[in-house]
């Protein structure tokens, strides 16, 4: 298996973006983006980026930007995070049973990766998905990040449709639930509102405590 590396420089684009913002924001974290959360998670979300305000520059997956202020709301509410907010790697929030990554460890001008960038950056997300226990459950949040998952899986696309609220069993011992990514594009123009939101995390609440 191909653990995080946060020296990773396989990408040459995004290595002289990184180069680029870090020079422009020298507080900046400007690197690979690690996973966040319990290391032995039954939730794992996966989201697509990190954003270049957000985490991008603290470090931590949807801590500073829009997309993270309902999912860290959320996942207080379903009794994943011991805080509703994350505002930095220093704040203390802790998550349960729960561990947040993306299908791209680095932010990616005007946040869209290549085809390319996301294969290259697969294997780590494959690693992430290989460590799971039994009966764990996978949050895609949009599209890119569902086709990474079955990706990483060894799935072909066209079998498992990307839908919000869909459940797929992907493999004996794991599931993948689909949402709508919950950026500020799709808040805004409420194609994921706070409602359709919950009713996902409610959702895989129910499936997590079945198991």
């Amino acid at each position: 298996m191909t653990r995080f590396d946060p020296r990773c420089r396989r990408c040459p684009r995004l290595a002289r973006h990184l180069d680029a913002v870090k020079k422009k924001y020298p507080r900046y974290h400007a690197k690979p983006v690690a996973a966040f959360g319990d290391p032995n998670p039954g939730l794992l979300v996966v989201g697509l980026a990190p954003g270049l305000h957000g985490a991008n520059a603290t470090g931590r997956p949807f801590t500073g930007d829009h997309a993270g202020i309902i999912l860290y709301k959320t996942l207080h509410e379903f009794g994943f995070a011991s805080h509703p907010e994350s505002v930095s790697r220093r704040d203390g929030l802790q998550l349960n049973h729960c561990r947040i990554t993306n299908a791209v460890k680095c932010l990616p001008p005007g946040n869209k990766p290549t085809g390319k960038e996301v294969t290259e950056c697969n294997i780590f997300l494959g690693s992430e998905i290989n460590r799971l226990k039994p009966g764990s459950l996978i949050m895609a949040l949009g599209t890119v990040s569902h086709r990474a998952i079955l990706r990483a899986c060894g799935l072909r696309q066209v079998d498992y449709k990307f839908k919000h609220g869909a459940l797929h069993r992907i493999t004996s011992e794991l599931r993948l639930i689909d949402s709508y990514h919950c950026s500020r594009y799709n808040t805004q123009t409420r194609r994921l509102t706070t409602m359709m939101f919950r009713a996902v995390f409610r959702k895989a609440t129910q499936l997590l405590n079945q198991t």
